[in-house]
């Protein structure tokens, strides 16, 4: 016999019911478990140099004009598809690891540099740089907790349907430049109010416009290259800038699901609520190392080139990693199939026995395990 379950609806914006409750129930700017590190060694885990970044930087950049020097060269051929491909994942996935790390200042020693890579990132992945500095910090402080953290990429009742378009970028992208449109018309949320510091509007402001401006000259070079009778090649502007973050977001958003899905809404501890894999060599460079997201969020202020030492010496204390992208996937599938159908539920894995129990801290409880 089937049974109906009712899904219940969660407000998740930043400013309403749920956002109040999660201050008066002590959730918001909590106190977060973490797993006990000796001092020295988080010292050198936290030490930033310029080198490795750079390297990688200097990778990316180099691949960026290869692959559309490539793409450009070949064009009218189908020898151009893999080029633009290629360039597209460049543009449209490690665009958010760099945007990331960057605003973490992290990844540099140098500051400035951390600056230019993340200002360039957060125009790829068509983010308004100020805001979603101030938005992940929030959620940083607030990981998952509803009504609190602005960045949730699971909100329930669960939309299969926005999840699986979500591999093309587009409606990702229109929300994106809608968002950087109002801004620059001096616009913004109460939502982002809540999180950006007031000081801090004017730069938002700014940056938006400067966003929207390198938009409309791409717009405005394809409508030139269409006048002088370009045919298809107009199209190239919009390959170079833009139109790789639709069509070359999949990677991003392949491992970007998987940080919290089928996990634990408001706990506070990041073995609930984050999921550690293990990945191959490609898409953990592309990824910057994310993929140990319980520890970056445990320790946010490791660089990510140290994430494997500290995964290393912390995974006594972790549940274990998934073993891959598939394996990622077939668990938090399975778990969100039933987060549809039972309001509450969340995948709770199993600790090593050298693990400290789960902390519920405050007034957040540990769900309940499967019998």
């Amino acid at each position: 016999m089937n049974t109906q379950v009712s899904i219940t609806h969660r407000d998740y914006s930043l400013t309403g019911p749920e956002s109040k409750r999660a201050v008066t129930t002590g959730l918001a700017a909590a106190e977060w478990y973490h797993t006990d590190v000796p001092r020295k060694v988080m010292k050198d885990l936290m030490k930033r140099r310029d080198g490795p970044p750079m390297r990688d930087t200097a990778l990316w950049v180099a691949l960026h004009i290869l692959f559309a020097a490539g793409g450009i060269y070949f064009w009218g051929s189908w020898i151009a598809v893999p080029f633009w491909l290629a360039y597209g994942v460049l543009y449209g996935s490690a665009c958010d690891s760099r945007w990331h790390e960057c605003g973490h200042g992290t990844a540099f020693r140098t500051r400035w540099m951390n600056d230019v890579v993340y200002h360039i990132a957060s125009f790829q992945v068509v983010r308004n740089p100020v805001n979603w500095r101030w938005s992940h910090v929030r959620h940083h402080t607030d990981t998952i907790i509803v009504g609190r953290d602005p960045e949730i990429a699971w909100m329930h009742p669960i939309k299969l349907g926005a999840k699986a378009l979500a591999y093309v970028g587009i409606l990702d992208v229109w929300g994106g430049v809608k968002t950087l449109i109002r801004n620059a018309a001096g616009q913004l949320s109460e939502d982002e109010k809540s999180y950006i510091p007031e000081t801090a509007w004017p730069r938002a402001i700014f940056w938006a416009r400067v966003h929207v401006a390198i938009y409309a000259a791409t717009l405005l070079a394809t409508l030139a290259l269409l006048a002088g009778g370009a045919g298809w090649a107009a199209a190239i502007p919009f390959l170079l800038i833009g139109g790789p973050r639709i069509y070359g977001c999949w990677h991003m958003i392949m491992t970007g699901l998987l940080q919290h899905g089928g996990l634990a809404e408001d706990v506070l501890d990041h073995r609930l609520n984050s999921r550690t894999l293990y990945l191959n060599p490609i898409s953990r460079w592309i990824y910057w190392n994310m993929n140990y997201h319980v520890e970056h969020h445990m320790f946010p202020m490791v660089p990510y080139y140290a994430l494997p030492k500290l995964h290393e010496t912390i995974k006594h204390d972790l549940p274990a990693p998934n073993t891959s992208i598939w394996d990622a996937y077939r668990e938090m599938f399975a778990a969100v199939m039933r987060q549809r159908q039972e309001p509450g539920y969340a995948l709770v894995k199993d600790l090593p026995p050298t693990a400290k129990p789960y902390q519920p801290h405050l007034h957040a409880s540990v769900p309940e395990r499967d019998a």
